[in-house]
């Protein structure tokens, strides 16, 4: 079982599995250490490792009786440069070539795996190399080929990104590859995909459509990292499943000062309208090869639970980094803290519409919020056959834990990413009297319920048909 303090934490962790941490015995320590989701990257992953990565997480489920998420992590159109034959120093001031090609660069020239590059880019406009770290400005286009002015030198190594901040690109968001890794994640039943530099609802809609005709049962997560996703921002959430501010990548493209405030409003517009958020990239960049954190970025994963993310990812930390569990643990109790903190329990709440058609459940799962903070509940019971009314409930950052019960098993898995949530299954829905009564004394077992507690239940009635939100019942717990 997960040690309880990690288990009942309420902002979950996300943790990407790679080299330094693809073993049961360290997958295992991470999830009794408070891993929520394992991410996938298909950047470095192939096919064969995600299989052993699937095959674990489906093991310690069982027997760790925990129900840890599977995200997908699609490459999307990242645009890079190839291979150099040693470290290349690229001198302010000097001119450079950029081209598509599979050729080794050199000082003189670089070669990049972008077909369109001399058609998309227009003269003044910048290539980014290396997260930023070297800038190019474009001087003129002949033959296919970006003449190109050094403004920021650097050492420039194999494989190191290019962002074109300024430039409409017209690679697919959808490409070859990730097509075949999204048909991949349907054939193993992965409930989460991530679809990586997202510029419009239009990508989220087209992703749906191939799963859709798939026959998969994947949900979505639209990856923010540029400047088109902000601007078209509310058709993004109204169409994604759950948001990630990925802010590597969005760092580069948009000046790095104006990212805090682009997180703290895409955290607030995804809660309003009940989505998850993840925080990512560099959270605690610092414990790939020490033990301890930074305090900025102590302060920086306090502030993301503070905001009211959903979860906040680890990247290198865990995939190549030396302690992938401690990291895990290390972030757990920095949520942990944060969460006892009365500084936490002050977020906006958003009123439900009359005009919605889930309307009348939409309230009760905000009364339900409202009346566990007024009467200091210790739970809000829900039974669910989809996960909305959890996911709503969740949208308000209730004080109460939010316990879930549901008989479907891949549905405890998937919430397994949202905020507040606690899943159970369970099958006997018989009668709602019967069916409350069992599911706390459930809780009692689980030392979450004693005696003296008030616990809210929601459900619908009859409970047998699982239909819409209709019943909220207050009680004290003998």
């Amino acid at each position: 079982m997960i040690e309880k303090k990690y288990k009942l934490k309420r902002t979950k962790v996300v943790a990407t599995i790679g080299p330094g941490s693809l073993s049961k015995k360290k997958i295992r320590k991470m999830i009794l250490a408070g891993l929520n989701v394992c991410r996938i990257n298909f950047s470095h992953c192939g096919h064969e490792d995600a299989l052993k990565i699937i095959s674990i997480i489906h093991e310690l489920n069982n027997e760790l009786n925990s129900h840890v998420a599977i995200l997908g992590d699609l490459q999307g159109p990242k645009l890079r440069i190839g291979l150099v034959h040693e470290d290349i120093i690229l001198v302010k001031g000097d001119s450079i070539i950029v081209q598509h090609g599979q050729e080794y660069s050199n000082k003189n020239k670089l070669f990049i795996n972008y077909t369109g590059i001399d058609q998309d880019v227009q003269v003044g406009e910048k290539i980014l190399l290396d997260d930023g770290k070297i800038v190019l400005r474009i001087n003129n286009i002949i033959n296919q080929q970006v003449s190109c002015t050094i403004v920021q030198g650097g050492i420039l190594s194999s494989k190191k990104g290019v962002n074109l901040p300024n430039t409409k690109i017209s690679i697919p968001t959808i490409t070859e590859k990730d097509y075949q890794d999204l048909i991949f994640c349907i054939k193993h039943h992965i409930e989460w995909v991530a679809l990586s530099f997202v510029r419009r609802g239009q990508d989220i809609i087209e992703l749906k459509k191939i799963i859709e005709q798939e026959n998969g049962d994947c949900k979505v997560i639209a990856k923010i990292e540029k400047p088109d996703a902000i601007r078209n921002l509310n058709s993004i959430i109204l169409n994604a499943d759950a948001l990630m501010v990925a802010r590597g990548d969005l760092g580069v493209e948009i000046p790095t000062q104006k990212v805090p405030v682009l997180q703290k409003k895409i955290i607030r517009a995804s809660r309003r309208k009940a989505k998850p958020v993840i925080i990512a990239t560099q959270v605690m960049e610092s414990m790939m090869t020490n033990l301890v954190p930074t305090r900025a970025e102590t302060n920086d994963a306090a502030s993301a639970v503070f905001d009211g993310a959903d979860a906040l990812m680890l990247s290198g930390e865990t995939s190549i980094g030396k302690y992938p569990v401690r990291v895990v643990r290390t972030i757990s109790k920095i949520i942990i803290d944060v969460e006892a903190s009365d500084e936490r329990r002050h977020f906006n709440k958003f009123l439900p519409f009359k005009s919605d058609r889930r309307y009348i459940s939409d309230s009760i799962c905000y009364q339900a919020s409202e009346i566990a903070n007024q009467v200091e509940a210790r739970a809000i019971l829900t039974f669910t056959a989809s996960g909305y009314n959890a996911q709503k409930i969740s949208s308000n950052r209730p004080n109460a834990y939010i316990c879930v019960f549901t008989h479907n098993r891949k549905l405890l898995n998937r919430l397994s990413l949202i905020w507040g949530l606690i899943g159970f299954y369970y099958n006997k829905f018989e009668s709602t009297d019967n069916t409350i009564e069992e599911t706390q004394n459930i809780l009692k077992s689980q030392n979450i319920l004693k005696s003296g507690d008030f616990v809210i239940n929601i459900a619908s009635m009859p409970i047998k048909e699982k239909g819409m939100t209709n019943m909220l019942k207050l009680e004290k717990i003998n």
